[in-house]
């Protein structure tokens, strides 16, 4: 394990494997550097890559200074950009693939980006989050109602159904793992927070995202998350859409099939 220092003092752990140029894997909700398939995932790439896998803040070994804000977890990504050599590849996936993408917005310097099934809504008839989500989750985690929190933000923000909530409380290690990390929830939901209200993205608005960039969708997702996909590489100046099936994350991430397309593309001239 490394640490590195973001700009409000907070520590930031990662793990670094391989060789090769500096790529930055980006976890969404309820993941951490540890997660099965996150280890999977730094491995499969390092044959090709330098790859940092960290925990976001308040996530596994990384600290947590308050208050949180959006901008906190951009510099937190800058940071781990700045340890890696001044540049990198980065890798978000779901909320994640969110952060990178507002970070790169931001101006942090992504040389390539692959934005894995960000679960913006972009279409009006698709299903939306309730209109007070953010606040919801957020009022959930500062009562400590972690178990809450996370049927919420499951159901309500995911669109799972019940049962996989009630099937996850009872598979062995899962539920302490999810509650390990329940209060950085609303930090998710603060990521999507404008962007979950079935409306069209803006062009002009993501105009600056200029880096080569891979979007990829399952076959298999939800509408939604297929329709945010398909938009997002239409607005974005420089981007491909990659739509095959396998490479959706909803049920669980196919490490083996998504490694191989962001190794050729990260690997590729541009």
């Amino acid at each position: 394990m490394h640490l590195v220092t973001s700009k409000d003092g907070s520590k930031i752990a990662y793990d670094k494997v391989g060789q090769g140029p500096a790529l930055i894997l980006v976890a969404g909700a309820f993941s951490y550097r540890k997660f099965p398939q996150q280890v999977e995932l730094a491995n499969l790439l390092s044959e090709y890559f330098t790859v940092y896998n960290y925990d976001r803040r308040g996530r596994g070994d990384s600290s947590d200074t308050q208050p949180y804000d959006v901008e906190r977890e951009i510099e937190d990504l800058q940071a781990l950009i700045d340890e890696a050599g001044g540049s990198a590849y980065v890798w978000g996936l779901s909320s994640g693939a969110v952060l990178a993408l507002l970070a790169a917005k931001k101006g942090v310097n992504i040389t390539k980006l692959a934005l894995h099934e960000p679960p913006f809504v972009v279409k009006a008839e698709d299903r939306k989050p309730p209109k007070d989500f953010t606040r919801h989750t957020a009022e959930l985690i500062a009562k400590d109602n972690r178990a809450e929190a996370i049927k919420y933000f499951m159901t309500k923000g995911m669109g799972a159904p019940s049962f996989v909530v009630s099937m996850m409380r009872i598979m062995p290690g899962v539920w302490s793992k999810l509650m390990a990390v329940a209060h950085t929830l609303p930090y998710d939901a603060a990521l999507l927070d404008g962007y979950m209200e079935g409306k069209e993205l803006s062009a002009e608005w993501w105009s600056s995202v200029t880096m080569p960039t891979l979007v990829l969708e399952g076959t298999e997702s939800p509408a939604s998350l297929r329709h945010s996909a398909q938009a997002l590489a239409n607005v974005l100046p420089n981007a491909q859409l990659l739509s095959k099936k396998g490479l959706g994350h909803t049920k669980k991430l196919d490490t083996k099939k998504v490694s191989p397309e962001l190794t050729v593309f990260f690997a590729a001239n541009h």
